[in-house]
């Protein structure tokens, strides 16, 4: 690991280390490695681990478990704030199968930790980490097994107790604490989410120059893994979307598997994944070329929907007032097309856009694509602040068989989404380069 980048996860662990000291109580923090799941027989499921302890660690290996403590006193000094690894032993056998780990050396030699064990140790140094510590940090419910492998060392350091030795009674979500840090994004953190949008860039560039009538979705969607992985992005950032004519208008369209006919529209909800950061992208185009009236109509609304909202993102405005741009726009395009009828007001009001636009128009993204932190506060919207990045994503999905509308109408389904950064200066749209604009489509699918 590059010595920068060794450093600053040293100081993303001692953010969270000085975070936990703040009660003035000793604190120990577990983070668990992703599990690996079986596909089928001898082979899993591809890995990818987990956000929170990459973020702190760098580390990528499965069958790992971080361990943080506050200063605690030892011999009546103060002992500095400690780093725990528990990993895979190196084992030369294994390795020719499943390549290098780095071992119990390489746990503090290159990703920074005070001391490392092998995991077969973790049940008998649990006990002693977590004695003389009065809140542990840690997710429960989120794997049960490992749920009672902490619950396991908990009541084996309270069977301690007739030595003077107590134990965690207070346990907190550490995502109080690291999810707050992930949801303000750094210059490291915006390097990699600015590379995953410039690789998405040339993945939908293809996807628009080559998607032809006569062509299967799946075929679309290589042409775009093909673009992630040439251009060094691990994987896609999820599942992609590659929705043609109707199939447009199923928010979570996976079967990709349609030959698309002409006059389609095709709607790729599709993003890479680079530096364990995600990008996420929405484009509809038509495969033929050009819009017909009525696709052109719908997609205007969705686009003047978008840039409402995009210049609403700004430090101290909340997602419910990005939200609300997008369905003052959505409703009053529906309600000039005749596809919603009555007063403008109350359609708002009573949600009659909601079965042509029925999700929200926004989510955190980062690390994960639907990424960490709090939507409310004090039980009200979140307000926006500096280095946060959210997706803006309104659309309009007109069923084919919905009979209320006219048959013009039917099987239209439009969404535009791009990455926006909030900064001092109003938002920065960091996938700007995907052409979106009617003309530009079209000139892209000629």
């Amino acid at each position: 690991m590059h010595a920068c980048f060794r450093d600053l996860y040293a100081k993303r662990r001692a953010h969270v280390i000085a975070a936990m000291s703040a009660s003035n109580e000793p604190a120990i923090a577990i983070l668990p490695a992703a599990p690996t799941y079986v596909r089928n027989n001898d082979v899993d499921h591809e890995y990818r681990q987990d956000s929170d302890l990459f973020y702190l660690t760098g580390f990528d290996e499965p069958q790992s478990v971080l361990v943080l403590m506050t200063t605690a006193q030892e011999n009546g000094k103060d002992k500095a704030p400690t780093s725990v690894m528990f990993v895979r032993p190196r084992d030369p056998e294994r390795e020719v199968w499943d390549g290098p780990r780095a071992g119990i050396d390489g746990a503090k030699a290159e990703f920074g930790a005070d001391e490392s064990f092998t995991i077969d140790k973790l049940e008998a140094e649990l006990p002693k980490l977590l004695s003389n510590r009065r809140r542990l940090y840690y997710r429960l419910g989120r794997d049960r097994a490992f749920d009672d492998r902490v619950l396991e060392g908990l009541e084996q350091t309270r069977r301690r107790a007739r030595t003077g030795i107590f134990w965690p009674t207070d346990i907190t979500d550490p995502g109080s604490i690291l999810h707050e840090m992930r949801l303000i994004k750094g210059s490291e953190d915006l390097d990699a989410m600015r590379t995953a949008a410039r690789i998405t860039r040339d993945a939908h560039l293809k996807a628009m120059s080559a998607a032809r009538p006569g062509m299967h979705e799946y075929e679309v969607e290589a042409l775009l893994l093909e673009t992630f992985r040439k251009n060094g992005s691990e994987r896609p950032a999820y599942g992609s979307i590659v929705g043609s004519g109707a199939n447009a208008t199923v928010l979570h369209y996976r079967s990709n598997n349609r030959k698309m006919e002409e006059g389609d529209l095709l709607l790729i909800d599709a993003g890479c994944e680079y530096g364990y950061y995600a990008s996420d992208v929405t484009r509809t185009f038509p495969i033929s070329g050009k819009f017909s009236q009525e696709q052109k109509a719908i997609y205007q609304i969705v686009l003047d929907a978008q840039m409402a909202s995009i210049e609403a993102t700004r430090a101290g405005a909340t997602l419910e007032e990005v939200h609300k741009k997008s369905v003052d726009v959505v409703t009053h395009g529906l309600l000039a097309l005749g596809i919603l009828k009555g007063d403008e007001k109350e359609l708002v009001e009573k949600e009659a856009y909601k079965p042509y636009f029925m999700h929200r128009t926004s989510h955190w993204l980062g690390m994960d694509v639907h990424d960490v932190g709090s939507y409310y506060q004090n039980n009200k919207p979140r307000v926006l602040a500096e280095g946060m990045v959210l997706t803006v994503e309104p659309g309009i999905y007109i069923p084919k068989n919905d009979e209320k509308v006219d048959a013009k109408w039917r099987g239209i389904g439009v969404r535009i989404e791009d990455d926006i950064l909030v900064t001092k200066d109003g938002p920065e749209n960091l996938t700007a380069d995907i052409p979106k604009s009617i003309d530009e489509l079209e000139d892209a699918c000629a």
